[in-house]
This record gives C-alpha cells, structure tokens and sequence, in this order.
C-alpha cells in the first residue's frame, strides 16, 4: 500500500498548516490530470496536504485525461510538479517518492463510457488495495465545457452515487462556474440531476486564503470591531485585486471573457459577500453560505443608465511594469487589433439592507497595474468635530491585505514628537509571517483538505453561484445594447481615468496601495 513515510509524519514541523485533523480515507479522481491546472496547484497541494498530515494515511491519486500515459510516467510528472512549484521550499527525495507512488493513472476520452469503465474497476482495485472505504473525491480540473460530458459519464458508470451508508462521494467544479446567468443555470441543472447539492463543491481558492476568511474572524471573534461594522461609523468600502501580469499564455481564453467574468462575478463579490456578511448563527457551511446569499440577493440591480454612471471597463496599452516596456493589450498574440475586451473593471456596488443602507462599496480589478495586490479596505467616517484643522487629517482606513503579504493594518493619526501639537498617520500591523513564523498552508490544500472532510463553508452553493450571476447580467446586457469604446490605461498605472472619476464624483478618492 503507497502512503506518505513515517519519516514525514516525524519530520512534518506543527506549523499553522498541520493544524487541521487528517482527511477520510479516499480515492481521488483528477480529471483534466495532464492540465496546468493540475501540475501548478492541485499536485503540490496534495502533498502539503500529506506531508502535514492532513491526508489519510491511505489515499490514491488516479488521474484521468486523453493522453497515454503509463502509472509510472504519471507518478513522476507529479514528482515533477511538485519540484517546480513548491514555493522554494525543501522536498525530501525519499518523501516527494513515497507521496508519488499513490498515483495512478486512466486514458480515455471524457465521453467514452468504456474509459468509464475502466475508471471504475481502477476505483474497486484500488478501494480493495488500499482500504479507501469507497470514498471517492472527483475534481473536474478540465475546460468548463467539458463538465457535462464527464458528469454524464460519471452517472452512466454508476459512480455518482456512495457504495454504503457510510461512504461518500463528493465532486469539486472549478470556476468559472458559467458563461452568464443562463449557462450557470443550465451547468447547476446538469449536475444537480445526478449529484444532490451536498455533494458539490463549486471552488474558489481566493476562498481558501487565511485572510479572507479572518475577514470572519476580526468581525465575530473580537469585540472591538463588529459594533463599528455599519453605516454609522463606516464612510464605503474598497476592494482592489490588482495583477501586474498580463494575460500571458490566456488570451485566447480571456478574449472570450474579460475581467467582468473572471474577476468580479465571482472573486469580487466573494469577497464583498464577506465583508457585508450579518453575523451567521453558528460557523458552519448552511449559516454561512446562507448569509452570504442574503448579501448578494441585497445588490441593488443595474439599470442601463446606473451602468452607464457606476460601471468603469478598461483595457491596458503599452506601459512601462517594474522599469521594462511592455505591449498593450491589443499587441499580445491571439487578441483582436480591434478587441473590447476589458482587461480592467471599476464598479459601485450599493446594497440595500439595514446595515449598509447608502455606504457605497468600491470595486476595481485589472491587469498589468502597478503592483500585485489584493485588499479590502474599510474607510471609516471622520471624526464629527475636528480639532486639528489644517492638518490633513484622513479618515481611518483597515486594511485586510489578501495578497501579496497577508495581513492587517490599522491607520489612525497619532502626535508628532515636540512642543506643537501635530499630528501624523501611523499604522498598526499585523502580519501572519512575522506572527505565526511559518508560511500559511495554499488555498488549494485548505479547500481540497475540506472537500474531503465534508465541510463545505467556503464553497458556493448552486443559488449563491445564480445571485452573483443575476447582478452581473445586467451589465453585459448593457454592454452588448450599446457600441462601446473601452478607455485605454497605461500598463503600470492604477487603470483608466474613468475609474478615479467613479470615485471623485461622490468626493473619494482610490487607494494607492
């Protein structure tokens, strides 16, 4: 039986990334086994995931893809793939051999029930084998639109569906999650017709880092700042996922989908979902996720003239990134001369419930920004009778930073050293490398760790999925109503003029992280 040595689990340091219990016993099926997506980030994840112990000591990768390929060339690409995308950190041969030979690997196409097939007996010999306890994870790790190809072979294979009463089997679908509101229907329709949604796992990694989710934790498990979390003490909100990269190798792909698909209707409105959240009543996946539908549901609606007001697109030119030149958007291979396609969202989001009622939240997400970062920012009102006139006193901002460096920061003005009274803006911050030492476990690792222990708090259920559609539809169909030019911003800049405007007009202004 493969399994990862004992010489990890005494080697294995107890760091914040070992502090979740082992996972069942289970087999887990990769679809799309011989994708970036798999080698980048499922792979490496699973094996944090074992060397923490976080992985049942029995456990069988089985990857399923078109290529041939034999059991021993898969076990070391996945050796492989953890070499390349470790982080830098130091792998042990002897563990990186042991964690390999857990792999195992089907040929087939997705719509041939005969691959199916063999999937299935694979399945029975390895349960037998390995003592799985016919658990089954199935990770659709494949283009979108191949899902109802393999949802549908899962179910004629009999697979979809747990061998006892106390097995399970669990399927995770990555995002995108649809095209628009109509294809996100039609994909939840397709898999609830052979899965019950107990058994989705819809996936979102920005969900998986430690930040998003001490967005929670700052809020219900500290005192201090749930009372100040409402219109009468919070001025807006901004929310900035900013990338310095292009769109790389992806441009056939983003042509087809633009910022507002990629970036707004799921990570943005993930994010600004758990920054209005209501206090759930207990920490568990309904409370949650049903909370954070009643957000969503709380969008006020676009109206084709509120797009036209409060909905910022761009599209990056040539700039200048870390010193170097860099091509426009338009320039990059595969993309239209003439493409619309934004490369950069700004929008105001109100939401209409007792809580925000009139405290706008400001969100903005573009490529080939200044920097890469990722943040919430909660802008809190002036104090109401200022002393220190003349002073260029701010509001007080917290800041939760997502990425790059995980942390929060508080700023608020404190006196100057001497006899004047002069104020300046200090902060107070909080890191988790400087607080915690070792680098958090990766998105990837918490969210399949959870997808095997049956916890799906930080997943999308099928209605949370269709209520971020519903709000975004109505700028899409705003869009394709009306012939649009796309304001250019230069690579290297915060994004177009248009989106400072956004702000300005209501006499705020963007962060510059």
């Amino acid at each position: 039986m493969a399994s990862i040595t004992n010489d990890i689990a005494e080697t294995a340091v107890l760091d914040a990334r070992s502090s979740v219990a082992a996972a069942d016993p289970c087999a887990i099926v990769i679809f799309g086994a011989s994708g970036d997506l798999t080698h980048r980030k499922l792979i490496p994840a699973l094996f944090e995931l074992a060397a923490c112990r976080s992985l049942a000591s029995r456990f069988a990768i089985i990857g399923f893809a078109r290529s041939e390929m034999s059991d021993a060339a898969f076990q070391d690409s996945a050796a492989e793939a953890v070499r390349k995308n470790n982080g830098g950190c130091p792998i042990n041969d002897n563990d990186l051999r042991s964690f390999a030979q857990s792999f195992v690997y089907v040929a087939g196409d997705y719509d041939q029930p005969e691959a199916f097939e063999k999937l299935s007996r694979r399945l029975e010999e390895l349960d037998e084998e390995r003592h799985l306890e016919g658990n089954r994870l199935f990770y659709l790790a494949t283009p979108p639109a191949v899902y109802p190809r393999v949802i549908a072979q899962i179910q004629k294979a009999g697979l979809a569906q747990p061998a006892g009463d106390n097995s399970w089997v669990r399927i995770v679908v990555e995002k995108p999650f649809g095209h628009d509101l109509a294809s996100a229907r039609k994909l939840n329709r397709t898999i609830l017709e052979v899965f019950e949604e107990t058994q989705v796992y819809r996936i979102d990694h920005f969900l998986g880092k430690d930040t998003v989710q001490n967005l929670l934790a700052l809020r219900f498990g500290n005192g201090i700042f749930e009372p100040l979390w409402n219109r009468n003490y919070v001025d807006h909100v901004q929310i900035t996922a900013a990338e310095s990269l292009g769109v790389e190798q992806r441009a056939a792909f983003y042509e087809t989908t633009g910022a507002l698909r990629d970036m707004v209707q799921s990570h943005l409105l993930q994010l600004t979902s758990l920054a209005a959240i209501e206090p759930p009543s207990n920490f568990d996946a309904t409370a949650v996720r049903n909370e954070k539908l009643k957000v969503l549901q709380a969008l006020r609606p676009y109206t084709p003239e509120t797009v036209a007001t409060n909905v910022v697109a761009g599209q990056y030119a040539q700039g200048q990134i870390d010193g170097e030149d860099v091509a426009g958007y338009r320039q990059e291979p595969a993309v239209k001369s003439d493409s619309v396609t934004e490369t950069f969202v700004a929008a105001k989001v109100l939401i209409d419930n007792w809580r925000w009622a009139d405290v706008p939240f400001y969100i903005r997400t573009g490529k080939r920004m200044r920097r890469r970062v990722t943040e919430v920012a909660i802008n809190f009102r002036r104090a109401p009778h200022l002393l220190f006139r003349g002073q260029g006193i701010d509001t007080n901002t917290m800041v939760l930073n997502i990425q790059p460096e995980e942390g929060i920061s508080i700023g608020f003005h404190a006196k100057l050293p001497g006899q004047q009274m002069r104020l300046a803006h200090v902060a107070m911050d909080f890191s988790y490398l400087a607080a915690f030492g070792a680098s958090e476990r990766s998105a990837y690792a918490t969210l399949l760790n959870d997808c095997m222990r049956g916890d799906a708090t930080l997943f999308d259920r099928a209605d949370g999925v269709e209520a971020a559609w519903a709000f975004v539809q109505p700028i899409f169909d705003a869009w394709e109503r009306q012939r649009r030019s796309v304001p250019a911003y230069p690579a290297g800049s915060w994004g177009p003029r248009e989106g400072d405007e956004l702000l300005s007009r209501d006499g705020r202004h963007w962060r510059k992280p």
